[in-house]
């Protein structure tokens, strides 16, 4: 099984970054699902978490709060609460008024997709 570091992600989403939104966002899925089992796992969602910081370079926050933005993000996402995102879910929570949702799908946008301005 081979993992896909960020940085291979943001070369990855480069490549593939053209299409609607519903379509990127099915990409996106997708690198995040790392086992491609067709959902995205808590621990899956930790490690988007800790991979956007790190790619943000922002100031890390405590582990703790990595935790709280991870967890609110899943609990936003798992609409049926199975334990589990799946791709309707995530393309759902990120173009709808999900508040940490949609935070983290403007923040995908807003470091891959480059302005043609």
């Amino acid at each position: 099984m081979g993992l896909l570091d960020f940085t291979e992600f943001m070369l990855v989403f480069h490549i593939m970054s053209d299409g609607t939104v519903e379509e990127v966002l099915t990409k996106i899925f997708r690198v995040f699902d790392v086992n491609s089992d067709g959902v995205i796992s808590i621990k899956e969602m930790n490690k988007l978490i800790k991979d956007m910081y790190g790619l943000l370079k922002t100031e890390d926050p405590n582990i703790a709060a990595k935790d709280m933005i991870a967890k609110t993000a899943f609990a936003e996402m798992d609409k049926n609460k199975d334990g589990k995102v799946t791709k309707e879910e995530f393309v759902t929570a990120c173009l709808g008024q999900e508040e940490i949702s949609k935070m983290l799908a403007l923040k995908i946008v807003d470091i891959f997709v480059e302005d043609d301005e």
